[in-house]
């Protein structure tokens, strides 16, 4: 039996399955594994037991992920899962911020006590005239799970599009419409556009992105859209452009002490991926990496470990060894084996950083000092007998 810590809510209606052999714990000293959301695990005491983290979602700012890495915890996101949802929000803003569709609504309510309200609307809606996305130029910060679905979309609506991401995958560049115009420089894309929406994680490269001279290459009244992560832009620059015009609308997914006293803003509860759609994908993708890793030591999307995959264990012994990526490790490791005979039927070993996993499959059970062995290793941080 496999125990399961969970942090947050994790899906709407609380339903959390992971199957036959795994039950749920309240105290995470007695847990296998944790499967969270958004709670902060910086200064977390996180018990010597755990062996695996699984964030359901694509971030994981809330989760000293290099820490854990040195105790040997595999940290898991879900990248992907909640794209969808947070595509369709983008394409609500958009439409949102060129419409006036908010304004006029407020406009009913605010003269929901006027008897003459059906003739007077039709006077009071030129005030809420508002242009169509069709023809508009849009620039696409990222093209990952999210950008790649949005700059799709905007081609959909007819919108020219350009997108600048020079980290694009494989997958995602088969997935992106021949239609995407894909510029090499941030200047490049930003110059001329009507609107401008961010996604990317926050990194140190990314961290306040979008100021003052981005901005100021946008067309005169355009749009900026950020529901990636607050610290992408500079609050100040944005702030100013709102107040001088040369931003006509901010619309975003963080209520921080500054976006909310920016005029001409909308602005969610962070919210982006907030659907029960994306809330169970998310954790199904979770649940999923952490089953795998713990049942057969296979790591997909690990945000900490390098990815890393021999199926399903069926030899007689499978361990796996999570390490420092120096020189020689692999030495230090077959050494150890061949000293004691054991005859090893596949290996594998997979880098990422400062960090390596290796995994191989043995024809016989290690004995206890054998694994004794492995661990004292210098640099080696874990050793998994996982079958």
């Amino acid at each position: 039996m496999r125990h399961i810590k969970t942090i947050d809510d994790i899906t709407k209606d609380g339903k959390v399955e992971f199957g036959e052999g795994y039950d749920f714990v309240s105290d995470a000293a007695d847990a296998d594994a944790i499967l969270m959301r958004s709670t902060d695990l910086h200064g977390y005491e996180l018990p010597g037991s755990i062996r695996a983290i699984a964030r359901c979602g694509a971030g994981v700012n809330n989760i000293p992920v290099e820490e854990y890495a040195k105790k040997g915890v595999v940290v898991f996101n879900s990248p992907g899962a909640n794209s969808n949802a947070v595509k369709e929000i983008v394409i609500a803003m958009l439409i949102l911020s060129s419409r006036g569709v908010v304004q006029s609504m407020d406009w009913v309510r605010a003269h929901a006590d006027d008897p003459n309200i059906l003739v007077n609307a039709e006077k009071a809606k030129k005030a809420f005239v508002g242009h169509e996305l069709k023809g508009k130029r849009i620039g696409v910060v990222g093209l990952g799970n999210v950008g790649s679905k949005v700059a799709n979309a905007c081609v959909d609506l007819g919108m020219d599009v350009y997108g600048y991401d020079p980290f694009i995958s494989v997958e995602h560049a088969w997935v992106l419409s021949r239609d995407v115009q894909r510029v090499g420089t941030l200047e490049d894309l930003c110059r001329n556009c009507d609107y401008l929406t961010l996604h990317v994680p926050s990194k140190s490269d990314t961290v306040g992105m979008i100021g003052a001279d981005q901005i100021g290459l946008l067309k005169p009244g355009a749009v900026l859209i950020n529901y990636a992560r607050e610290t992408i832009i500079d609050e100040d620059a944005v702030d100013a452009a709102l107040r001088g015009g040369r931003l006509a609308w901010f619309s975003c997914d963080f209520a921080t002490p500054k976006t909310v006293k920016m005029p001409n803003t909308f602005i969610t509860t962070h919210s982006g991926a907030g659907t029960g759609e994306a809330e169970a994908n998310c954790a199904d993708m979770a649940i999923s990496e952490l089953k795998d890793y713990l049942e057969n030591g296979n790591i997909v999307h690990s945000v900490n470990y390098p990815a890393c995959s021999m199926g399903k264990a069926r030899a007689a012994s499978r361990i796996a060894c999570l390490h420092a990526n120096v020189p020689n490790m692999i030495g230090q490791i077959t050494a150890i084996l061949a000293h004691d005979n054991a005859n090893v039927q596949r290996m594998v070993n997979e880098s990422a950083g400062e960090n390596a996993y290796t995994m191989f499959d043995t024809d016989e059970h290690l004995d206890d000092a054998t694994i004794d062995a492995l661990k004292r290793i210098p640099a080696v941080y874990r050793v998994r007998v996982i079958k």
